[in-house]
């Protein structure tokens, strides 16, 4: 039998680009499929475009929240499926494949406990421009050290690690993500099945990489991550990890 999956997506005033996003979920090949959008009480048409695909979407909630990393929380505490992927409002799926290639990817050994991919990074009017890729290469725990880390919209988690080891940590605002993975992958040693191919387009002017001062915040949030979660980054860990973004340029 096919592992449940349930794909989250959270929003705020997205009516731009949330139907694609909503689309490229919905035409998932994949038979067992549950979809929750979370919407956080938009004020332009986005709940609007949510409500058109209603009948396809297994549960729509708009309420207000704490910001994207409470939205998902709220998200995997609904979700039934055995895996949980997250798709942002102005990401997509490349094609109707995504799912079922991570699911194989994933089933290939019992120990798979997560899964991740490859993201390009596209022009947000043009999709078809790609401005960077992120290949995120054979997991191996230690890279974490180098400053590595799978891309969030392309990483997959079985619920039992959320049931176990806890959701988003809300006190970060910009490396919630980073530091839930950290927790997961390098913490707490779970395994990580690579699917070698781009399953995400994310349109640029994310937070995170908005302006120098919001990178240099992001960095003071990455070395906390490893705070908290009482572990000691490489002498190099924290300027790899913005190193790695260049990279992708070339």
């Amino acid at each position: 039998m096919n592992p449940k999956v349930t794909i989250i997506t959270v929003c705020f005033n997205a009516a731009q680009t949330i139907a694609n996003t909503i689309e490229s979920v919905l035409g998932q090949d994949y038979p067992n499929l549950e979809y929750i959008v979370i919407d956080g009480k938009s004020s332009d048409k986005s709940l609007e475009i949510i409500n058109q695909f209603q009948s396809q979407i297994s549960k729509i909630i708009s309420e207000p929240d704490q910001g994207m990393y409470d939205a998902l929380n709220k998200g995997i505490g609904m979700a039934s499926g055995d895996v949980i992927g997250m798709l942002n409002s102005d990401d997509f799926y490349v094609d109707e494949h995504v799912v079922s290639d991570m699911v194989t990817a994933m089933s290939s050994s019992p120990g798979y406990e997560s899964g991740y991919a490859d993201l390009y990074y596209v022009d947000n009017k043009n999709t078809d421009k790609v401005i960077r890729k992120w290949r995120s290469g054979v997991y191996k725990r230690e890279k974490f050290k180098h400053g590595w880390m799978p891309p969030h919209p392309a990483f997959f988690l079985r619920k039992e690690a959320y049931e176990k080891y806890g959701g988003f940590n809300l006190e970060f605002k910009s490396a919630a993500d980073y530091e839930l993975m950290l927790r997961m992958l390098y913490k707490h040693k779970l395994n990580a099945a690579y699917l070698p191919r781009y399953i995400v387009k994310m349109r640029v002017g994310g937070m995170s990489n908005a302006s120098l001062l919001n990178r240099l915040k992001a960095n003071r949030e990455d070395r906390r991550a490893w705070t908290v979660n009482g572990l000691k980054p490489g002498i190099h860990t924290l300027t790899f990890k913005p190193l790695r973004k260049l990279i992708q340029y070339l």
